[in-house]
């Protein structure tokens, strides 16, 4: 079933303008706040576990750390490094979520990591979920120094590939250990275009007070006291301190763009591949574009798991119905919920490059975000804020850490490519 896209809650999303950027979670905040015991699933309110971002959405017992997905970023480097050349943008796909630190962790030798891009001639057309060009990575199992040779596979759309595993000097492209001093960036060139890859452990720039979001659902599904948010001064946020795997790739525009000068929007989005063990033929096994929409929209394990293989390029009857329910239970009319679904699903991430990048600096006649995703831009603010009607506005968390409040604070982003802090 087609969802159709809708335009009636652009008013609302408007909203979004109003935040600071700062953060991380998608549809799933809220969404999830009345959804579990509505949907008959509140033993889940006092569980530990936490589906945001994408973070633990992969962890079961058949589909290791390794192959969980937890975010993706997208922006121009220059809205990053005012010194950077004009018209590279950067793409990070993270994952293995919750590594903790002074550990090292690996890419799996055994999988397919895609970033997708879409090409788009107008930004406010709906999402097809077709790749134009897909940057494929494959990892070689680690050697004694703890590094892993990298093979980048460059997809067209017609499935013509071109496979890199050396770099523009002849050397192999290689991951950076977590006893590296330096990182190791790879400079590859294909098809005349120079593009810069690093892979390894950095600081996961995530951030939630998700303790305190477990209470203040658990209040507004009735099944609790009614609590907001922390303040800051004593807010935590759940990710401090610690990794995860990040693949970050510089890339010309003009090569997302085939070489046309008038595309200049484009749909980015993230999938795992593996080995189908019946036919050893790899099958996809986790999607993820824009923070926590497949956790927030989708809460039966069945039917998520059916997403991931389905996005964005398809969606069933029983995706529909469970996030419709979702939207419904928590107070959405059927024309809202309609509206949400058409600016969230196909989940892609969309940037505009013709803008300054960042999740609230613009939208489409969607109602969706059109300019890409920052390190430091707030997307659980922005998106409680639009679920709830702006009842809800901030967990009180950020980035950079409230002073003198040890429980949050990341270490600073790095001035240069890859700009991630340095794995803790």
């Amino acid at each position: 079933m087609d969802i159709k896209p809708k335009t009636g809650i652009r008013r609302t999303l408007q909203q979004m303008s109003r935040f600071q950027p700062k953060k991380a979670i998608g549809i799933g905040a809220l969404a999830g706040l009345l959804a579990l015991a509505s949907l008959g699933l509140t033993s889940t309110l006092t569980a530990p576990k936490l589906q945001a971002s994408d973070h633990d959405d992969g962890d079961i017992d058949v589909r290791s750390r390794a192959l969980s997905l937890t975010d993706l970023y997208v922006f121009r480097e220059i809205d990053q490094n005012p010194g950077a050349g004009q018209g590279d943008l950067i793409l990070v796909m993270n994952t293995n979520p919750r590594s903790v630190a002074r550990q090292q962790y690996y890419f799996s030798n055994n999988a397919q990591y895609d970033i997708n891009i879409g090409r788009v001639a107008n930004v406010d057309r709906a999402a097809t979920g077709n790749p134009d060009l897909t940057l494929r990575f494959t990892f070689s199992e680690p050697n004694a120094t703890n590094r892993q040779r990298v093979t980048l596979n460059v997809i067209d759309r017609n499935g013509r590939t071109a496979a890199i595993n050396q770099t523009s000097n002849g050397g192999r492209i290689l991951t950076t250990p977590l006893t590296a001093t330096t990182p190791t960036l790879n400079s590859v060139t294909v098809r005349g275009a120079n593009l810069t890859v690093f892979a390894g452990l950095r600081e996961d720039p995530f951030f939630f007070d998700v303790e305190q979001f477990f209470r203040v659902r658990a209040g507004l599904a009735n099944l609790g006291p009614a609590v907001g948010f922390r303040p800051p001064a004593t807010a935590q946020d759940f990710a401090k301190g610690y990794n995860a795997n990040s693949i970050v790739v510089r890339v010309p525009k003009r090569f997302l763009a085939g070489g046309n000068a008038n595309v200049n929007v484009f749909d980015a989005w993230l999938a795992i591949n593996i080995p189908d063990p019946r036919t050893g033929r790899f099958v996809q096994t986790e999607h993820l574009a824009r923070p926590a929409v497949n956790e927030g929209l989708i809460l039966n394990q069945s039917t998520l798991a059916a997403y991931n293989r389905l996005q964005p390029r398809g969606v069933n009857q029983a995706i529909v119905n469970e996030a419709k329910a979702v939207l419904g239970a928590i107070g959405n009319s059927p024309q809202r919920t309609g509206a949400l679904l058409g600016a969230f699903v196909p989940d892609v991430m969309r940037i505009d490059t013709t803008v300054a990048s960042g999740y609230a600096n613009k939208l489409n006649a969607l109602g969706a975000p059109a300019a890409g995703r920052m390190f430091l831009d707030d997307v659980i603010d922005i998106t409680l804020g639009v679920l709830s009607n702006g009842a809800v506005t901030s967990d009180n968390v950020s980035y950079t850490g409230t002073p003198g409040n040890p429980g949050q604070g990341h270490r600073p982003l790095v001035p240069a490519f890859p700009y991630l802090a340095p794995a803790n």
